[in-house]
């Protein structure tokens, strides 16, 4: 895990100058995509611009979506009429598959400094990175993340989602606000089987692109957790657990059978949510 530059990421790496550098070109090259090459539209985006901007001070924000292309983040954020964020501090992390954004210390350097935060796929939801994404929600930041874990460009129903958005928000101190957000077109822009199984080059061009924010997701976290709890009192558990640590939320000590429980269920309320709106988004 060393060609993470872990160092790469901090606030104060260089002054600041490194991020702010990235940020700015990441966003201009957002707003080219989504505006100059291709057609875009945002649907209800003041609601996420309200969130970013002017939202409880220390509370974290966790922004999902579907994933359709692997230029979903940062085309979509340039999707959104004027600056959606161009302040280094105010600007999305986002969780990024550490095989395909940091295979060389020149993708680390560019990934880490555009605050991306590597994960490893299969790795599991207590892997070291979660911790940094972790840290991030205790700070009060913004998190976005594909809870599918990968690319699917069919025009099916959300898959089952992996469990790391979930944990995050069980282990983090203050529940984050978690906001769904559906996109469309994207899979047309960077098509996976563009020429012989590889995807172009380069963006295409002259598609419609659209963006669809959701309304914030209601959690009772304590009530979720206790309703875990007690149903994990009837489960069998994993004939070989993988040992995760014990997790306190909402005031409680759960064991693995339990955080598997509470998973679940934060997981299929995120699902539901990003299901409804992407049938949504199909009729706008």
């Amino acid at each position: 895990m060393g060609r993470v530059m872990d160092w790469a990421a901090r606030s104060d790496h260089l002054g600041g100058l490194p991020r702010k550098t990235m940020i700015m070109a990441v966003s201009a090259f957002a707003k080219a995509v989504a505006n100059l090459c291709n057609k875009s539209s945002v649907h209800n985006a003041d609601t996420l611009m309200n969130l970013v901007r002017s939202r409880p001070p220390g509370v974290p924000l966790i922004t999902v979506s579907n994933h359709m292309s692997t230029l979903d983040d940062p085309v979509m954020w340039g999707a959104f009429k004027g600056l959606l964020s161009l302040d280094p501090e105010l600007a999305r992390w986002v969780l990024a598959a550490e095989d395909i954004c940091f295979r060389n210390p020149i993708f680390s350097y560019i990934f880490r400094t555009g605050k991306c935060i590597p994960i490893t796929r299969g790795g599991g939801i207590y892997q070291e990175h979660m911790n940094e994404a972790l840290q991030r929600l205790k700070d009060g930041s913004w998190l976005h993340t594909f809870p599918e874990g990968k690319v699917f460009q069919e025009d099916v129903p959300i898959r089952r989602l992996k469990w790391g958005t979930a944990s995050l928000i069980a282990r983090c101190p203050v529940t984050p606000i978690v906001l769904p957000i559906i996109h469309r077109g994207f899979e047309e822009m960077l098509p996976e089987n563009y020429n012989n199984g590889r995807r172009p080059l380069v963006p295409l061009c002259n598609k419609d692109l659209k963006v669809v924010v959701g309304e914030p997701i209601e959690f009772d976290v304590p009530m979720m957790v206790e309703t875990a709890v007690l149903a994990s009192r009837h489960v069998t558990p994993p004939l070989q657990e993988s040992k995760w640590p014990v997790l306190t939320s909402a005031g409680q000590e759960l064991d693995e059978t339990a955080q598997r429980c509470l998973f679940i269920a934060l997981s299929e309320k995120i699902q539901s949510s990003l299901e409804t709106l992407r049938l949504l988004a199909k009729r706008l």
